[in-house]
């Protein structure tokens, strides 16, 4: 008989790990309420980068007097970028869909939550499906968060979902939060032209990165007339007609004709009935999980943001897949479990920052002797040739041994380039593989050998 697997959430974890267990002979249902494909990653991270992407080729643009052409002036066409989104959107909901199809993947369009360990009950337009299962995966995703003193409204006061992209092009964006999706709007906004204003609670901006990539961000942000209030939290926003205010603990305020709330997400573990099935969360409703992604509960998973590991589509994709190994039992034979200190991540900001591995103040906290070796993007033919030599490539590795313990990107393509840094982080490859590599030239990957040397 075979094994019955139940997924609530078609995101990249649900929709890999319905695939991938559908191939190996599993009878797999998957249900999703909202749209196929997952509405963070539809609704959230390809709008915004493919926002980015207009803001690059705007840039660009600007940057042509210095490649030899005559000055160019391109124009903004917000309905002309939407329109763009929703075809993009729709291209991929409809990949996905009929990769489902294709894999004999039963696709239930309601909502899903546990009856007891082995029931799962999806409520659908006409009525009520109730399903038996042998192994259940919770893949539902996050939201963003919302302060108990910030009331968005999709108009004036704004969540991330509802700037992809928003009503109309904030004259003056005053961007909450300066992580990884609040640096990315910055960007985005500043180079469709709108000024922005930036609340960073910390002294830096992604505080959780190297100081030395932050540094080289924050320079490129005040270099384009970018307003950085650090050390300061916002505590309120208060909107007047066609202009809001954000007030901060220190007593700061900033004005502007947009405020956007960029602090981070929430999981979407209410409503699932986990009580009925017996499924713990922790006191931030996450979905705590081993390294098979098991919950408390053995037959019932979970993976992508609600299982509170590293919030990546790439991340849930691969948890997606171990599960599905895990559910068909190839676990028992050879498996290489999710590292997830080896996770590569990139931001999309210009210059782009991506990185993997050890990172040098993390090193430097435990003790870890680290041999560090770094190169100008400056020094680079390509670069320059493109016109935009901003930026490094750092490489970290063991001083005894040579291998590539991880690494940082700052400067154009840094999303792309790291992928051969998580490569070598992953199979435990030493500099000197990278150095002999007969790499293109010219090419920015030559800057990874340099680096490497």
């Amino acid at each position: 008989m075979a094994v019955r697997f139940v997924i609530i959430g078609a995101g990249p974890a649900g929709v890999q790990a319905a695939t991938f267990a559908a191939r190996l002979g599993a009878e797999v249902a998957l249900v999703e309420r909202d749209v196929v494909g997952g509405s963070a990653n539809l609704w959230d991270c390809n709008p915004s980068k493919a926002m980015i992407a207009t803001g690059g080729a705007m840039a660009l643009t600007r940057r042509a007097e210095g490649m030899g052409l005559a000055k160019l002036d391109a124009e903004l066409d917000f309905e002309a970028v939407r329109e763009r989104i929703l075809r993009i959107e729709q291209h991929l909901c409809q990949s996905t869909t009929g990769l489902l199809a294709s894999q004999g993947v039963r696709v239930i369009r309601g909502v899903g939550r546990m009856k007891g360990p082995h029931e799962v009950v999806a409520e659908t337009e006409d009525g009520i499906d109730e399903l038996s299962a042998d192994a259940v995966l919770l893949s539902t995703g996050s939201r963003p968060r919302i302060p108990e003193w910030a009331e968005p409204d999709g108009e004036r006061v704004l969540t991330t979902r509802q700037a992809y992209p928003p009503p109309e092009l904030p004259e003056h964006l005053v961007v909450i939060g300066s992580g990884v999706t609040g640096v990315e709007f910055v960007h985005m906004f500043r180079s469709f032209g709108s000024q922005v204003t930036l609340i960073v609670s910390r002294q830096q901006v992604l505080p959780q990165k190297d100081p030395e990539v932050a540094a080289a961000l924050e320079d490129d942000f005040l270099a384009t007339g970018v307003r950085l209030y650090k050390g300061a939290r916002a505590m309120s926003i208060d909107r007047s007609d066609d202009k809001v205010l954000v007030q901060c603990d220190d007593g700061r305020s900033a004005r502007g004709s947009h405020a956007l709330l960029a602090i981070g997400s929430v999981p979407n573990s209410e409503g699932l009935g986990l009580e009925a099935a017996g499924v713990h969360t922790d006191d931030g409703g996450y979905v705590p999980v081993n390294h098979h992604c098991q919950s408390n509960v053995a037959h019932i998973y979970a993976a992508g943001d609600v299982s509170g590991k590293l919030p990546l589509a790439s991340v849930a994709h691969m948890q997606g897949r171990k599960v599905a190994e895990h559910v068909m039992g190839l676990h028992s034979r050879q498996h290489r479990h999710l590292d997830y200190e080896k996770a590569a991540s990139a931001i999309f900001t210009e210059p782009e920052i991506a990185d993997v591995g050890l990172a040098e103040a993390e090193a430097f906290a435990i003790g870890r002797k680290i041999r560090v070796t770094k190169v100008p993007y400056a020094a680079n033919a390509r670069a320059l040739i493109d016109g935009d030599p901003r930026g490094f490539v750092k490489i970290l590795s063991d001083p005894a041994t040579g291998v590539v313990l991880g690494g940082s990107i700052v400067g154009r393509g840094a999303s792309e380039l790291v992928s051969v840094l998580a490569l070598a982080v992953t199979a435990n490859l030493k500099v000197t593989d990278i150095v002999e590599s007969l790499l293109v030239h010219p090419a920015l990957a030559e800057a990874l050998a340099d680096a490497a040397e």
